[in-house]
């Protein structure tokens, strides 16, 4: 550096960049500033430079660097106190008004770095401890700036271990021109290397090869499979009807699993609509199902030993896919924005038309949802590790309403439960219209002690108002339900449970005997 560039930084005001200090003797403050200089919140890949010997107001103080300094300061780096270790240069500047120790820093591509296990930035002129959101930002640019794990090679693998007849008959075709690919006279291995499908430098298959066209996956990759599970009820404790497993390369095991959720998930039966018409009533609109699968092995964490899950109960399905939001998608933003865990397999299932690529998936299934008449998907983006989406059954296709652990009751027995409620308590007539068939779950819902917003969520009313007026009111006016705090029912943590005459007519339809007398 020479003395003009000094003094230009000099001459400039303290920024994210530029830090100025007297002291010789703070090495926990040059050590913090260090560490956000290599940290470069902002992004900008500009180097930053901790100037000693410079006063805050731009003046030279007059400082005598000697060898004892410039050891101290250089050792910074490889104390272990900064880790990982940051990239950094010291370099002396002698002046007419004294000496400047200039110690440069290189933004580190390997963030966060932390020194002694804090993380420091810088935030405009001032260094701060890093905030979790921040912490956040610096952990994906690392993972952003690194290959993805589906373009790593599988040294394990061999060219035997993938399908290649596939790959040149099937895929080969569809992803490159051609032309091109009749005039490609390459080798094989480097044809699959422009695809990164194959790591010449290891002579071995990519995992985006293994993945989907390995013969199998499954031993490089112990949770690269699929495993659906039929459940004969509504949570995984119930008893187990059918369990099936989908194993290979995505190649194969994609068609296998279009057929099976087309033929043995959905299922539809006819509902009248005038007395010489009938339409089909889906219980799930396969495209919405197929979509979600699509995206559970599109996005999924392949590193993981847990499987994709594919879980269906009496009333809903759960889909789970190891690894949670990835990149760029964070909860706040989802579904406007989306990232690619694998970018090379989403390339790979884009050309054999699986999915599309266009960020529009989950409108789509909304929209599918919508129009058979099913609840809107309930997406878990909560977890840290994991990704979750129930879709619940169209109520068209519901022909029972679970009211025990023991056993259901039929929609006749239903309808004379209502009609007995409304004989018993005259006030619950004013919702029939609003609630209708979710009754049975509120009842259900109150046997403990639940709070509003739990018996808003299962009735289906949004707005507060209304649940109050004509849920909420009916069932204390009645004495259906009483509050856990009487004498205030605004109350933060107030909750409602069945009364003693609640608990009756609950008990009629849990033990079908119920009447329309």
């Amino acid at each position: 550096m020479t003395k003009e560039e000094l003094y230009d930084l000099i001459s400039c005001d303290e920024s994210y960049r530029i830090e100025r200090t007297v002291s010789t003797s703070n090495m926990d403050k040059f050590q913090e500033a260090i560490c956000a200089f290599a940290n470069d919140l902002p992004g900008g890949r500009k180097k930053g430079y901790l100037l000693i010997g410079v006063s805050d107001d731009g003046y030279i103080s007059g400082l005598t660097v000697d060898d004892t300094l410039m050891k101290r300061i250089s050792g910074i780096r490889s104390a272990g106190n900064i880790l990982p270790l940051p990239v950094m240069t010291t370099e002396k500047i002698c002046t007419e008004h004294g000496d400047v120790l200039v110690v440069e820093v290189t933004p580190s591509f390997d963030t966060p770095v932390r020194f002694k296990g804090r993380t420091y930035v810088r935030i405009g002129p001032r260094r701060d401890i890093a905030s979790a959101e921040e912490e956040r930002i610096l952990s994906e640019r690392c993972a952003a700036s690194l290959p993805t794990f589906d373009t790593h090679p599988c040294r394990n693998a061999k060219l035997d271990d993938i399908d290649v007849v596939a790959i040149q008959k099937e895929y080969l075709p569809r992803a490159m021109d051609p032309e091109v690919l009749h005039n490609d006279q390459r080798h094989l291995k480097e044809q699959l290397a422009s695809l990164h499908l194959y790591n010449v430098q290891w002579n071995c298959p990519t995992n985006a090869a293994v993945i989907m066209f390995g013969k199998c996956p499954k031993y490089f990759m112990p949770g690269a499979y699929i495993q659906y599970v039929r459940f004969k009820g509504n949570d995984n404790g119930s008893e187990i009807l059918n369990e099936r497993r989908f194993e290979g390369g995505l190649y194969t095991v994609l068609p296998q699993l279009e057929n099976f959720i087309r033929d043995g998930v959905v299922t539809k039966r006819p509902v009248p609509v005038s007395i010489l018409r009938e339409k089909d009533v889906l219980n799930y609109p396969f495209k919405a199902l197929r979509e979600l699968m699509m995206n559970a092995v599109m996005h999924r964490d392949y590193q993981s030993n847990m499987p994709v899950r594919l879980y269906q109960y009496d009333r809903h399905i759960e889909v789970m896919n190891p690894g949670g939001l990835y990149g760029q998608a964070r909860p706040e933003n989802f579904p406007n924005v989306n990232d690619y865990r694998n970018s090379v397999v989403a390339e790979m299932m884009r050309t054999l038309n699986y999915v599309n690529m266009f960020n529009h998936g989950i409108r789509e299934v909304q929209d599918q949802l919508h129009e058979n008449e099913n609840p809107p998907a309930e997406f878990n983006v909560s977890y840290l590790t994991a990704f979750s989406v129930v879709v619940r059954m169209s109520e068209n296709q519901d022909n029972t309403i679970s009211v025990s652990n023991n056993g259901k009751v039929k929609k006749t027995e239903y309808k004379a439960f209502i009609n007995k409620l409304y004989q018993t308590c005259p006030n619950i007539g004013k919702v029939q219209d609003k609630v209708g068939q979710t009754m049975v779950s509120l009842f259900l819902l109150c046997e403990n002690a639940v709070s509003v917003k739990e018996m808003m969520k299962t009735s289906g009313i949004r707005s507060r108002m209304t649940f109050d007026r004509d849920v909420l009111k009916p069932l204390l006016i009645d004495a259906i339900i009483a509050p856990t705090f009487p004498n205030n029912l605004r109350h933060p943590r107030q909750k409602y449970s069945l009364t003693d005459k609640g608990r009756e007519l609950l008990s009629l339809l849990q033990n079908s005997e119920v009447s329309t007398q």
